[in-house]
């Protein structure tokens, strides 16, 4: 579990393929504190573990599933990317629960900078829009962000200029993919609304058969 406040912003060192997916060495300093082999560390949002710890980085292993439904599958050495270890059940909580489970990739429609903030546009999938609510929480490459404005197709989120400068969001431009995570408490209220299983009327159905209607 992640709270999506950035730790620091490595940079890929390597990307080394293997008959499991890819390797990355990662360089890194700030989330070395404490790191060892296995812990799980949020890279541009994706949870991954690590397999080796190094005097000036990691390296961590992809699964070929995980990089088809990820940005992982741009990582290139020098490119920079957006670093948190898993939260410590005694640590201070500041962001939002984030799983470091990526739904989807996003491209970037729009930047419109204002003065050292930004108003960063993402065109959302189709099949993860159903979670997306304004003033909401949404996880993009990890960070942790409040949806300012939605249109059922186009997402908006204003970021504060720390953010832009704590994490690589004042490097992206306009094309560019990131990872998206919807809020989990999204996808749970949804599945209870739709149904937990094919034998489970949805509660829509139930309450509709209670009396209840829309308006």
């Amino acid at each position: 579990m992640f709270t999506g406040l950035i730790e620091e912003v490595g940079s890929i060192r390597k990307v080394m393929a293997n008959p499991e997916g890819k390797a990355f060495q990662i360089e890194a300093h700030k989330v070395l504190d404490g790191l060892k082999t296995g812990d799980s560390v949020a890279v541009d949002g994706a949870c991954l573990s690590v397999t080796s710890v190094l005097k000036d980085g990691f390296t961590v292993q992809a699964v070929h599933e995980t990089i088809r439904k990820t940005t992982l599958a741009f990582f290139r050495p020098g490119l920079q990317v957006n670093l948190e270890r898993a939260m410590a059940a005694n640590s201070r909580f500041g962001g939002h629960f984030v799983q470091g489970h990526v739904d989807g990739i996003a491209p970037i429609s729009s930047i419109e900078k204002k003065g050292n903030s930004a108003v960063i546009t993402l065109e959302i999938p189709e099949n993860i829009r159903r979670y997306i609510a304004v003033k909401g929480s949404i996880a993009i490459n990890g960070i942790s962000l409040t949806v300012a404005e939605y249109t059922g197709r186009y997402l908006s989120v204003a970021v504060i200029p720390l953010t832009l400068k704590d994490t690589h969001l004042g490097l992206k431009k306009t094309g560019d993919y990131v990872n998206i995570e919807v809020d989990i408490l999204a996808k749970y209220v949804a599945r209870q609304i739709s149904g937990n299983s094919e034998d489970e009327t949805p509660l829509e159905k139930k309450m509709t058969s209670w009396g209840y209607k829309k308006r």
